[in-house]
C-alpha cells in the first residue's frame, strides 16, 4: 500500500511507484473514478480532436429527422 499526504491546497504527490506503474510523466491527466466508495486513479487519454472530427464526419447519414423517429426507440 502506498500512502501521499494531502497539503494544504488539496494537492497530494503521486508515490514513485504508482507513477511508474500507470507511466506518468509531468504534464500528464489522471483521472479518478469513483465507486462504491473506493476512488480509482487512471491516466487519462488525451482527447484527440482531429480524430473525433473525422470520425464524426462519417457519422452523418443517420441524422435526419426521419431517422431520429425511425431509431428513437432503441
Amino acid at each position: 500500500m502506498q500512502l501521499s499526504r494531502l497539503s494544504a491546497k488539496g494537492q497530494v504527490t503521486v508515490p514513485k511507484e504508482v507513477r511508474d506503474f500507470l507511466e506518468l510523466k509531468p504534464g500528464d491527466m489522471i483521472a479518478y473514478e469513483v465507486q462504491n466508495g473506493t476512488v480509482i486513479l487512471r491516466r487519462a487519454e488525451p482527447f484527440d480532436a482531429a480524430f473525433h472530427k473525422a470520425l464524426s464526419a462519417t457519422l452523418d447519414e443517420w441524422a435526419t429527422p426521419e431517422d431520429e423517429e425511425a431509431f428513437r426507440d432503441l
